[in-house]
């Protein structure tokens, strides 16, 4: 698939958007894009991105599910998790769960690309 491939997943259409431009205009290819986390876990079947962004609370099936269910599709799948600022305890519960880091929103430009390509780059 190519080892600069992203899958966003966030609920918020504004997000989803705001991120894919920021890796797009960064050279990375936006594959995928979900809602919610069932549609997520099944375009990552489909997809196989080399990366999965995705936001913590969504309907259907949150960010935490949906990051256990990619695991357990690929164990090796890399997952970076959303979350706003001051949720902490949320950031300890997305990595424990094997998420790889966390992008905090709002989102920061460099701060967003740096975190991409270093677990790309991984």
């Amino acid at each position: 698939q190519g080892s600069r491939t992203v899958m966003i997943v966030d609920d918020e259409l504004f997000f989803r958007k705001l991120l894919g431009n920021i890796l797009t205009e960064e050279g990375f290819t936006v594959v995928a894009e979900a809602a919610d986390g069932d549609e997520a876990v099944e375009l990552y079947r489909r997809h196989r991105p080399a990366l999965s962004i995705l936001d913590i609370y969504m309907p259907r099936k949150n960010g935490f599910d949906a990051t256990r269910e990619i695991l357990s599709v690929n164990s090796q799948a890399k997952v970076l998790i959303c979350s706003g600022l001051g949720y902490d305890e949320d950031v300890k519960a997305a990595l424990s769960l094997g998420a790889r880091d966390v992008i905090l929103k709002p989102f920061i430009r460099d701060e967003v690309v740096a975190i991409v390509a270093r677990v790309l780059a991984e």
